[in-house]
């Protein structure tokens, strides 16, 4: 059974949603950070992203920072205060139209398995987060959520927005539509609330840091005796897995395997079919098959079905097959997320970003087939975990666009 909330939102006035709305803090780096908010003074990278105001900053500077301007930000009257309500997120580009339900998730049901994950968190960054929540006294970005079957659910959701008027209506710097709707009466959100009961699972899609430290400040408070019910309960938007788009997310590295194109492809050859691609470009038209640029030439591998074991969830991701039978023991890389030899480059950028990769700073570039929401949930089903940068979501949500105030 999974448990949903109706909350009183924090969002921004109608005039300064476009303004206020910024992509979430981990998918860009200070300096394009910097970039985005010239001139902008409201985009809530100011406060998801302080340290593009502070670079050498002393024990919690930062996170005070993020807290402080968020408080002033409302002073100002940059968000308004609404009743308890259910949202309905709408977000469209060239690839999808996905519509999601923001509501509040339960911290217990994340500890207790119920919300699953399918990677791992590193301690610092869920740190980072941790105290980002505590001093802003706010969950600030909505973890991206993903549930299978209740049909009625997204019917509903068709049905809600194409009858309703949405609350917020914008295009994006990147071309994407966002809508956002909102769902206030009483009869209503008692039906969505208890429909969700019917799902046994929910499947974090993006947002493993944010989730995990939500549920970390959650235990702080039960452990402490503190009574606040807004801590145990976590922001969320939830889509339909079916509405979901994963794009591709590939490979580039530096080549330091001393083998020279002969004794490479010998040793590809022993797990893959390997055809020479006469394009600029090849990206990859279904599983286990992977695209690789060498010495500015594609070739296409496909991996020999006996090496494959379609039983396990992990062992069977095409991520997975790359590092075990490729990036492992012909290229000797142990820890693709620590090793400074490789790197990710996800499918928004393009195939042609691998080629302009290998054409500077990279030798070898693979193009990989996207990871699948069915692959995904198969994983979390399974408890386990995916290799490093499996999956790159798109479009992205926004954050700023509501935030979930922790009264204690």
């Amino acid at each position: 059974m999974a448990t949903i909330r109706a909350f009183g939102a924090l969002r921004p006035t109608n005039s300064l949603v476009t303004k206020v709305a910024a992509l979430p803090y981990d998918v860009m780096n200070t300096e394009e950070a910097k970039k985005m908010v010239q001139g902008n003074p409201y985009s809530f990278l100011h406060v998801d992203k302080p340290e593009m105001h502070i670079t050498n900053p002393k024990g919690d500077e930062l996170y005070a920072f993020a807290g402080d301007t968020l408080r002033r930000m409302i002073k100002e009257g940059v968000f308004i205060k609404d009743e308890p309500s259910l949202y309905i997120y709408g977000l469209s580009n060239s690839m999808t139209t996905q519509y999601g339900l923001v509501c509040l998730v339960s911290a217990e049901e994340y500890d207790e398995g119920i919300i699953k994950k399918h990677e791992n968190t590193r301690t610092d960054k869920e740190l980072d987060r941790i105290k980002h929540v505590s001093y802003c006294k706010a969950h600030t970005g909505p973890i991206f959520l993903a549930y299978k079957g209740l049909e009625l659910i997204t019917a509903w959701l068709l049905e809600y927005t194409a009858k309703h008027e949405p609350v917020y209506y914008f295009i994006g710097e990147d071309g994407v539509k966002h809508e956002v709707f909102k769902v206030s009466d009483p009869h209503t959100i008692h039906n969505i609330t208890s429909a969700f009961e019917e799902a046994d699972a929910l499947y974090i899609a993006d947002g493993h840091h944010r989730a995990a430290a939500a549920a970390a400040v959650a235990r702080k408070y039960r452990e402490e005796g503190k009574t606040s019910e807004d801590a145990q309960y976590f922001l969320a938007t939830i889509f339909p897995k079916e509405q979901l788009c994963i794009m591709d997310y590939n490979r580039v590295l530096k080549d330091e395997s001393n083998l020279n194109a002969e004794q490479l492809f010998n040793q590809l050859q022993e797990k893959f079919e390997i055809e020479a691609i006469n394009e600029t470009i090849y990206k990859p038209k279904e599983r286990h098959t992977f695209g690789i640029r060498y010495e500015k030439k594609w070739y296409k591998l496909t991996m020999k079905p006996e090496w494959i074991d379609e039983t396990d969830p992990v062992a069977s991701l095409d991520a997975s097959l790359l590092q075990t039978y490729v990036l492992e023991p012909i290229f000797k890389i142990h820890d693709p997320k620590g090793d400074k030899r490789i790197d990710f480059v996800g499918g928004i950028r393009g195939i042609e970003e691998l080629n302009r990769r290998t054409d500077t700073d990279m030798d070898i570039a693979f193009s990989m087939f996207p990871t699948s929401m069915d692959e995904l949930i198969r994983v979390a089903d399974a408890h386990q975990l995916m290799p490093p940068k499996s999956t790159w979501f798109e479009p992205k949500l926004r954050s700023g666009i509501f935030i979930h105030e922790i009264n204690d």
